[in-house]
């Protein structure tokens, strides 16, 4: 598979889902994308410890993570301006708070394509 970074993609991306599942097909989806580093958490204490080890370029943060919500994790990257996008599979009916209610969202399951054209346009992300 060719793992050369593609225009536009990020070369970094910190995945926040804690089913493993999911998880696996999006690091082996994203790294069909070009992106070097997948890395991912399970849960908010790990995705904190990740990002204070090292910031990624790009996150994906699944809203409901068990019995905890991704939040704390966006307004870390949101302080870090790491540009992010919320995963869930509550589809536009997933509530979240009036801060992050521009953010891009993904349903899940989602396509290949939605997923690369997000990430091509990770850097242009408010």
């Amino acid at each position: 598979m060719d793992r050369a970074p593609r225009d536009g993609m990020p070369s970094d991306v910190l995945v926040v889902e804690d089913d493993p599942i999911i998880a696996l097909d999006f690091e082996d989806t994203i790294l069909g994308f070009g992106v070097k580093t997948v890395r991912i958490a399970a849960n908010v204490a790990k995705a904190l410890e990740l990002i204070a080890h090292r910031p990624p370029e790009f996150a994906l943060l699944d809203v409901s993570l068990i019995r905890e919500k991704s939040f704390a994790v966006a307004e870390r990257l949101e302080v870090l301006k790491i540009p992010f996008a919320f995963v869930t599979g509550y589809g536009a009916d997933a509530m979240l708070p009036a801060v992050f209610a521009a953010k891009p969202r993904l349903p899940k399951p989602c396509s290949t394509e939605a997923l690369e054209a997000l990430l091509k346009n990770s850097r242009v992300m408010p």
